[in-house]
């Protein structure tokens, strides 16, 4: 019997639960000011309602600014379930106190 990775095992040996190419909306489109690091993380969701959401951590090697699109790793704090969630679509969306950013999921 093998037992479940933990959160910060998955952390600290970059294990992502998805890859995802990901896109922070920039400032002047209603996203961040300021940008994102390892160990930031935030709410996303499947649509833009944010009715079912799940906490999200990109695995960055640098800062990723608003505006930028690159290929990371996501840990999800509830592991499969979001991952199960989130592939029905392929897509989606991260919150903070509005709309930040959206994911599209290529693993």
């Amino acid at each position: 019997m093998t037992r479940e990775t933990t959160l910060r095992e998955r952390f600290a040996f970059s294990q992502p639960d998805l890859i995802v190419d990901l896109y922070l909306y920039p400032a002047e489109a209603g996203g961040r000011a300021w940008p994102i690091n390892l160990g930031w993380g935030c709410p996303c969701s499947k649509d833009k309602s944010l009715k079912e959401g799940w906490d999200d951590y990109p695995l960055l090697e640098s800062e990723m600014k608003p505006g930028e699109q690159r290929r990371v790793g996501f840990v999800f704090l509830s592991g499969q379930n979001a991952v199960e969630a989130l592939a029905q679509d392929g897509h989606f969306y991260l919150r903070e106190a509005c709309l930040i950013g959206e994911g599209t999921i290529v693993r």
